[in-house]
């Protein structure tokens, strides 16, 4: 049996590389928007996750928003939004 070949997710093919947003130093004060991928687990993950945040790094707010499903891409309307009211924005993967 020939093994399995591996496939590396972050090769890209030939699309040019997105240089990645500029990271704040600390998230003192900050408002942070999550997005929900609508998975099982997804809000409670990101629940989990706001509340290390607001605790450990003391983030003032987190908004969470929720996708309309998970294989599609979030909204404009959700983006703006979003980008509206946060300093930056975290994406989550539920099971």
């Amino acid at each position: 049996m020939q093994p399995l070949p591996f496939i590396d997710p972050s090769a890209g093919g030939n699309r040019p590389a997105i240089p990645l947003a500029p990271r704040p130093m600390d998230l003192a004060g900050r408002v942070v928007a999550m997005v929900d991928n609508t998975k099982e687990q997804g809000t409670l993950i990101l629940e989990t996750i706001a509340a290390a945040l607001k605790e450990r790094h003391g983030v003032a707010r987190v908004i969470i928003r929720s996708k309309e499903h998970y294989s599609k891409p979030a909204t404009d309307q959700l983006i703006d939004e979003l980008a509206q009211e946060a300093h930056l924005a975290v994406a989550a993967v539920g099971g």
